[in-house]
């Protein structure tokens, strides 16, 4: 089969979504952006996909002709002479695509055997060959994907050990060769919902799906797990397990023996080995690492007590068991965040995260720290090769990806930093910061399409975190920039308001609301208003590093900016101000 690379904007999907149906109805491989990996940055597997397709179809419109992705891999295509356009909604090609023919597929339906169509499909066919009918898609042989386990424990706080025991099933069985098994953040799409197994399987194109629950209560546990055949619906096997916890790892190892048995795979022995591999004998480390690392992702940008209580729990983590690598590269992480974007402690966590390199060579973590320390030292060389040392470990980690996110927004590298942030929220959906951070990457890009993609996604997130935390002033401030993305101005200064009553003296904060409100000329004076207010209290990481954020740059020659960023280089220069409780959006340091 050929195959074909379909280019569009976001509000084309759903007719980029017809034109690949077509095609592959044809027999032609398309390919899409709405099937990227897990495990890639998002540029990067784009751009080979471009270089390895024969024909790459080009559906402009409007708002293609402003994508800046659009553009570009139009423009690759040009050059590699595989481009094929297609006009959606009658507008031309336009400089300087609008030389090159283009069908017309403004009245094509889907179906319809139009002039536009027959001319694509002649120039896919020059392009890439005659198609071969293909076989009806089956699933993966030895395929399965692990659903989040339900917490049963009655308490929403002990959702942590649950998501826990259901990442590292995940992980256990992707040690195994024989094994094709969906990523943990395409099967926790699925968390909280009521579904149909056998069509979960089919949209994963898996053979077996594996559910289960997790009951925790004072020291005991009961974890039932059932696999079930993706065809037919059946369970393979089932199992319960009600035992002590101190018997959590037995009860885990167990489990995926048994799944790896039931579904008739040979282990190797170094993959048996992997399996029991836990980097902690010690069970009450392995449940208060499981809650550092949840307080870790889910904690209130902004302000230092995530950091301070991540680093308390493994400070505790440490004293039982020294020689547990992931607490102390977590510890590192929130070392390096304090130091470097709060001006809080004299630790950098470089040195905690050579403790934990020592114990495990392959925490991809801790490179990802010392990454963080160098591009701190302003040092990019050093960051880059530490990130890729990282990314190379640890592809799926989304901690690796924040903080490569975080470089090429320092490097001004707009689109490597939306791959990364792209792949840190489909990772872990309700990450905030980084919607906000992608939301202003593609703002950097010129990507309107993108924008409102992404400020629409970021809103809805935040709504469900309101509705269900009533008081998370952080998802009310992620979601009113969101708002002002969207145009919906009203709406954004009541969510604003709600934010800054709850959480006052929050900079990180204010200073998003004023970067946000910069996109709009009408709010620009708003805008000042927090800026100043957080240029007036800052002890400098915002304000020295106010030259090099984009976000500004609609202000940058209003003469009360000006006042404001003078007094604020001046108050910093005479040393005022002890504390720190900012993250600076232009260095992607805030999580």
């Amino acid at each position: 089969m050929s195959e074909v690379f379909v280019s569009y904007a976001r509000p084309d999907e759903p007719l980029a979504q017809q034109v690949g149906a077509a095609l592959r109805a044809l027999g032609h491989e398309v390919w899409c952006d709405d099937q990227l990996p897990a495990h890639r940055a998002y540029s990067e597997v784009i751009e080979e996909r471009l270089k390895a397709a024969k024909a790459v179809v080009v559906l402009w419109s409007a708002e293609a002709a402003k994508s800046q992705w659009v553009r570009a891999e139009a423009d690759s295509a040009r050059t590699a002479g595989t481009l094929i356009q297609a006009s959606i909604d009658g507008c031309a090609p336009p400089l300087p695509f609008n030389q090159i023919q283009c069908a017309d597929l403004k009245d094509w339906d889907g179906k319809a055997d139009t002039p536009g169509w027959r001319k694509l499909i002649g120039s896919v066919t020059t392009l890439a060959g005659a198609a071969v009918l293909a076989a009806t898609a089956k699933p993966r042989a030895r395929s399965v994907c692990v659903l989040p386990f339900a917490n049963m424990s009655g308490e929403a706080e002990q959702e942590y050990f649950s998501d826990g025991i259901s990442e590292d099933i995940t992980t256990d069985l992707s040690k195994v060769s024989a094994l094709t098994v969906t990523a943990r953040n395409t099967a926790f799409q699925f968390k909280g919902q009521s579904i149909d197994v056998r069509e979960v399987a089919r949209q994963l194109a898996v053979s077996h799906v594996l559910e289960g629950s997790v009951r925790k209560a004072g020291g005991r546990v009961r974890i039932t797990a059932q696999l079930i055949d993706g065809a037919s619906g059946d369970h393979v096997w089932a199992e319960r397990y009600d035992r002590d916890l101190t018997d959590i790892f037995a009860i885990q190892d167990e489990l995926s023996k048994a799944i790896v048995e039931a579904l008739k795979v040979k282990l190797l022995p170094e993959e048996k080995s992997a399996i029991a591999e836990r980097g902690t004998s010690n069970v009450d480390a392995y449940n208060l690492y499981l809650m550092a690392r949840q307080q870790w992702m889910t904690g209130t940008h902004g302000e230092t007590r995530r950091e301070e209580s991540v680093i308390r729990l493994c400070d505790r983590i440490i004293d039982m068991d020294p020689g547990y690598g992931r607490a102390w590269a977590l510890k590192a992480l929130a070392q390096v965040t304090l130091h470097f974007g709060y001006k809080v402690g004299k630790d950098d966590g470089v040195a905690t995260a050579d403790r934990a390199l020592e114990l495990d060579p392959t925490l991809a973590e801790a490179f990802s720290v010392k990454a963080r320390a160098a591009l701190g030292r302003r040092d990019f060389a050093a960051a880059e090769k530490e990130i890729q040392a990282a990314l190379n470990l640890a592809p799926e980690s989304w901690e690796v990806n924040k903080e490569a996110a975080g470089l090429y927004i320092w490097r001004h590298d707009f689109v490597k930093a939306a791959g990364y942030y792209e792949k840190c929220v489909s990772l872990f959906p309700e990450d905030l910061h980084s919607w906000d951070m992608l939301l202003m990457a593609y703002r950097a890009m010129g990507d309107s399409s993108a924008q409102v993609r992404t400020a629409e996604q970021q809103l809805a997130n935040a709504q469900a975190i309101v509705r269900r935390e009533p008081q998370n002033y952080y998802a009310y401030a992620r979601g009113a920039n969101a708002l002002v993305m969207l145009g919906d101005l009203p709406k954004a200064k009541d969510w604003i308001g709600r934010a800054l009553l709850i959480a006052p003296e929050n900079l990180d904060i204010r200073y998003n609301f004023a970067c946000t409100l910069f996109t709009n000329p009408e709010t620009h004076e708003l805008g000042l208003d927090h800026l100043e207010y957080v240029f007036g209290r800052s002890v400098g990481s915002i304000i020295r590093r106010a030259d090099l954020d984009t976000d500004l740059d609609p202000v940058r020659d209003h003469r009360r900016f000006q006042q404001i960023y003078a007094a604020g280089i001046e108050r910093i220069s005479q040393g005022d101000g002890k504390a720190e409780t900012e993250t600076s959006r232009s260095t992607g340091a805030g999580r």
